[in-house]
């Protein structure tokens, strides 16, 4: 069984709180009340990168880094979303992050699932990618079961060395 979560998409005002770490500013601004680990170092360049996407592009932040939110326990667990919109290939990538007190609960694979059914449930979504650190196992334990393929390995600023991933979706006719 899935566990229950939403995703709570941001706006600039939301983006610029969580980068700064101001927990008391974010809390202010949010729709959804957020835990220090949000606002913490780690993922704080995740939440600048979407906050110079969302004030070039406002709508481009419904489809960015938001809140993993648990309606039962009345708690952010984690971020989760894409890299920004479809590309001009129609490519999404899948981002996510879940606070260490919320691990092995769930959160991680109801976000991804929750993200992979939008992007199948959009038509200009034929793509989607994960890139993982080889040494993150618990993450291609969860991505690839869903029939990701490995098509490229890249050096990544933040993690190293990542492999990439792509699942192909089908197009309207089924191909």
């Amino acid at each position: 069984m899935t566990t229950p979560i939403r995703i709570i998409h941001l706006d600039a005002d939301s983006f610029r709180a969580l980068s700064e770490g101001d927990l008391a500013a974010a809390n202010r601004v949010t729709p959804v009340p957020v835990s220090a680990y949000l606002v913490g170092p780690e993922p704080r360049g995740t939440w600048l990168r979407r906050l110079g996407q969302a004030l070039a592009d406002p709508a481009s932040a419904a489809w960015t880094t938001g809140i993993i939110w648990d309606d039962r326990a009345g708690a952010a667990v984690g971020r989760a979303g894409f890299h920004g919109p479809p590309d001009e290939t129609g490519m999404v990538e899948i981002g996510y992050a879940v606070d260490p007190q919320f691990r092995r609960q769930g959160y991680a694979r109801a976000a991804f699932e929750a993200l992979l059914a939008r992007a199948r449930a959009e038509p200009s979504v034929h793509r989607v990618r994960v890139s993982i650190r080889p040494d993150n196992v618990a993450s291609a334990n969860l991505a690839l079961p869903y029939g990701f393929v490995k098509v490229g390995e890249q050096d990544d600023d933040e993690d190293g060395l990542e492999f990439i991933y792509d699942l192909e979706l089908p197009d309207a006719t089924g191909r």
